[in-house]
């Protein structure tokens, strides 16, 4: 018998696809997130990747040869040689350059044309060539294991940021690089949604992290220029955890420790257990290129492994078989099972994705004031600057007094804030113990 109450079933109701956000999902040259990411500088390999066997990549849609010359100088090309357009990653790498296999064209790692020997040596036009035209090429930066690469308009090059992440004393950094099949808004969402941590890592998938990351705490967002910071303040029995992560545009990301950190114990100021960039790869793949962070302040040094690093990117190791990825699923199928693109137009945003809608609205008006002719901010406000950057954990005893706990915890978590937005103007050596000192003042005092 068929119901008479036909608004039981929606499927086909909900059948027809819907539409995604392309203004931030497309990343290819021309478009206006494209433009607007070719502004800063991003990591597109890990040095231990680079070698005098050329390797192909793809970045913001393009097709890339990076490779390293016989004297160990890095060079990241156009993919197609300007003579036949046969691939450079068959090149020959050599003392000065790359050398093309079809013809034997020969350039410099900021593409200059060096040596055309299927020519006459006298001939006039290979000479107009070499002078006047040059293989599309990218300046780089290598930085302690991770190459970086600015594609924008030279004369817009901006100064290779400097983070505070960087100088963090008794750290042992890991580069790493993490493939994931799906666009990189997906990926970058998460660092703004700490309310994903409670369930995905705490509750569907068991125990990924600790038990504290169960725990659904209050939330609170902060949107200070670029930088967007998600708080989220859990309890954990006595004691308040105050875990912070950090998402400064366009794709620099930072959050508290995975391992480090449960919420049993008082920590102060632990920092970031990743220092990380989600990269297009195109509009249907990233990567994230991050260092794992280990050592006091970080996570713990056995966790510093390959897979350790994977666990701390994704909750799970990415080689996995299907049925272990159903039965535990990690941020990347969480990320890649939205699809290759995720339909933004079906989502339902609530209270708790007030970080994502911020965020997203941002780069959104950043790519169209680029369109009109204003170049984005940069993430140092001055020339010079190191970065200050806040992903933390911050674990303090304060037993539960006789009032509404969860305001309770709400305001400690927005005090410590507080407190730590006000030291950022310090010089970087002297920030970080007088946070230090006033947390351990603020948990022995009971001043919250």
């Amino acid at each position: 018998m068929v119901s008479s109450n036909n608004n039981i079933y929606k499927g086909y109701g909900q059948a027809k696809p819907v539409g995604y956000d392309k203004e931030i999902s497309h990343t290819d040259y021309g478009t206006p997130c494209g433009e607007y990411l070719r502004r800063y500088w991003h990591p597109v390999a890990l040095t231990s990747e680079v070698s005098t066997t050329p390797m192909q990549i793809k970045i913001l849609g393009e097709d890339l040869v990076i490779f390293k010359t016989t004297q160990n100088k890095i060079g990241l090309v156009h993919k197609n040689c300007p003579h036949r357009r046969a691939s450079l990653v068959y090149g020959k790498c050599e003392s000065n350059g790359i050398r093309c296999c079809y013809h034997g064209w020969l350039f410099s790692t900021d593409g200059e044309i060096l040596e055309t020997p299927g020519e006459h040596s006298n001939s006039k036009q290979a000479e107009q060539v070499r002078k006047k035209f040059k293989l599309g090429a990218y300046p780089i930066k290598e930085f302690n294991g991770i190459v970086f690469a600015y594609m924008g308009p030279p004369e817009k090059t901006p100064e290779f940021p400097h983070y505070d992440a960087y100088e963090i004393s008794g750290i042992t950094r890991r580069p790493y690089k993490i493939n994931y099949n799906c666009n990189w808004i997906q990926v970058l969402d998460a660092i703004m949604d700490p309310v994903h941590t409670s369930f995905l890592h705490g509750q569907s998938s068991g125990i990924q992290f600790s038990e504290g990351f169960a725990e659904v705490g209050e939330l609170e967002f902060f949107e200070r220029g670029i930088q967007y910071l998600g708080c989220n303040t859990r309890r954990v029995d006595d004691n308040v955890w105050v875990r912070v992560n950090e998402l400064i545009l366009p794709n620099f990301t930072q959050a508290g420790s995975a391992f480090a950190a449960d919420g049993t114990k008082s920590r102060y100021f632990g920092r970031s257990s990743f220092t990380r960039w989600v990269v297009p790869v195109d509009d249907n793949h990233c990567i994230a290129l991050a260092w794992g962070n280990f050592g006091e302040r970080g996570d713990p040094i056995e966790h510093n492994t390959k897979e350790g690093c994977e666990r701390i990117e994704a909750g799970e190791i990415m080689d996995r078989t299907w049925e272990e990825k159903q039965k535990r699923p990690g941020d990347a199928e969480a990320v890649e099972g939205m699809g290759s693109i995720s339909a933004h137009k079906g989502e339902h945003l609530m209270p708790t994705d007030y970080g994502v809608m911020v965020y997203r609205r941002r780069i959104r008006t950043l790519a169209k004031n680029l369109k009109k002719g204003k170049e984005p901010p940069q993430p140092q406000q001055k020339k010079g600057d190191i970065i200050r950057t806040n992903g933390q954990d911050t674990i303090l005893r304060v037993p539960k007094r006789n009032i509404d706990d969860r305001k309770f915890i709400k305001s400690i978590g927005s005090a410590v804030m507080k407190m730590q937005f006000g030291a950022e103007k310090m010089p970087i050596k002297d920030r970080d113990n007088h946070i230090i000192n006033k947390l351990t003042n603020m948990e022995k005092n009971g001043a919250f």
